[in-house]
């Protein structure tokens, strides 16, 4: 069923000495300025490319076929990157430097929006064109910078708890975790089952990469804290971030988290989860579809995201369209981000690839539902989702988290210690 549906900131030493906050540093001029919507000129037809990471679901080349049988005059080429989101962002920043024109529509996670804007990378979008009112707040928020549109919402994503229903059934265990605490109680007793046998209790994405710095962020939140604050600013050195810290280092000291999972990435994870190696999986609602076709089909559900005292935070992941400054056929690729990003698209990301749509009657419709069960946790999530820092310098800054917390997790670092050096790398990052 288908369902209608770098070039640096100039800063000021004021602005930057303010912190991290993405509005202390504006652009203008140029495809990025603060000037009248639709003052950028889009203008061209032809070929284009459309640039986002390694496609697993093998869904993005059947939409683009379908575009590409309806324009083939306008026909786009699909450049799949890396699938670590560090290596696609870095490949499309080194293609921006360069202002080269081989890249036209980017695929942005969510919190590069702001980045990109601000470095006059992308160009801003006229709001017209895409049909924002029915979207999710959150996830429109993500494609804006200083008010401003600067890319179209094409998915959402928010972190679910995977579970096994068929174990947890068996051990009298009635409903998921809400509380990290329960989640481990639960898993000790799913242990004393034979079928349990050499499983592990829990898992997310763990490795050095942007994953880590998604599930640090989520730990924080979920446990009260924030990695930074209303203004921008870091604020990880507290007994809330080291609560959440606390949380995840102790899992992999005491057992509840596998020693392989600090080298997990999402598709790592999945693997684990399909091959009955795990009782939980923090993951994205992807895994879902492709789970359904493993071993574990009809054996797991999906939950919120459980933190210390109750259900926990995901971080507000997904990926926007973004149109490249420097691309040539801009009038085609405005076209076709409004045709990849619409809401008969949507649906064919949800029903092929259970990516979250952004488009907030899809998550109600009752044949989906019935279709997806997962459906309202996952608006329920996104909804409650707390966005990752939306700052400037993302690329200093999810570095900084990622060695200071990779540190933690492996035990060459105390939480306290961690959280303590990654405020001062935070500071100095927001000084500069």
């Amino acid at each position: 069923m288908k369902t209608s549906t770098t070039r640096a900131l100039q800063c000021s030493a004021t602005l930057a000495a303010a912190g991290l906050l993405v509005t202390a540093c504006g652009s203008t001029g140029g495809s990025g300025s603060e000037g009248p919507a639709g003052s950028t000129s889009f203008e061209g037809r032809g070929p284009i490319t459309y640039v986002a990471g390694k496609d697993t679901s093998g869904v993005v080349p059947k939409v683009i076929d379908r575009w590409n049988k309806l324009h083939p005059k306008e026909k786009v080429t699909f450049i799949q990157l890396p699938t670590d989101a560090d290596s696609q962002r870095q490949q499309m920043i080194q293609n921006a430097e360069t202002k080269s024109d081989a890249y036209t529509v980017l695929s942005l996670d969510v919190v590069w929006t702001s980045e990109f804007a601000a470095h006059q990378w992308i160009d801003r979008l006229p709001e017209n064109r895409f049909p924002l009112q029915k979207m999710l707040k959150p996830v429109v928020e993500t494609a804006k910078y200083r008010g401003n549109l600067y890319a179209a919402p094409a998915s959402s994503d928010g972190g679910v708890l995977y579970y096994r229903t068929d174990l947890l059934k068996k051990a009298g265990v009635t409903k998921p975790p809400a509380t990290w605490s329960e989640m481990t109680a639960d898993c000790a007793k799913v242990k004393k089952l034979p079928e349990a046998k050499g499983m592990s209790c829990y898992a997310g994405q763990f490795q050095k990469y942007e994953g880590l710095t998604v599930n640090f962020a989520e730990a924080v939140n979920s446990a009260g804290g924030v990695v930074t604050d209303a203004n921008g600013k870091p604020d990880v050195d507290t007994p809330e971030a080291k609560r959440g810290l606390d949380f995840l280092a102790g899992s992999f000291k005491d057992g509840t988290i596998p020693k392989e999972a600090v080298t997990y990435q999402e598709e790592d994870g999945r693997q684990a989860f399909q091959a009955g190696k795990l009782m939980f999986l923090r993951n994205w609602p992807y895994a879902y579809s492709l789970a359904e076709k493993s071993k574990v089909a009809g054996k797991f559900s999906v939950a919120p995201l459980p933190g210390l005292n109750g259900p926990g935070a995901s971080s507000l992941g997904g990926h926007n369209l973004a149109l490249s400054s420097f691309a040539k056929n801009k009038a085609t690729a405005l076209d076709f981000m409004k045709f990849f990003s619409s809401e008969d698209s949507a649906g064919t990301f949800l029903e092929d690839a259970s990516l979250a749509p952004p488009y907030a009657d899809l998550y109600d419709d009752a044949s989906l539902v019935k279709q997806y069960p997962y459906l309202p946790v996952l608006k329920r999530s996104i909804l409650r989702a707390a966005p990752r820092p939306r700052v400037v310098h993302y690329g200093d800054v999810t570095s900084a988290i990622q060695q200071e917390i990779y540190a933690a997790l492996t035990g060459s670092k105390s939480s306290a210690q961690a959280l303590k050096d990654l405020q001062n790398d935070l500071q100095q990052s927001a000084a500069q």
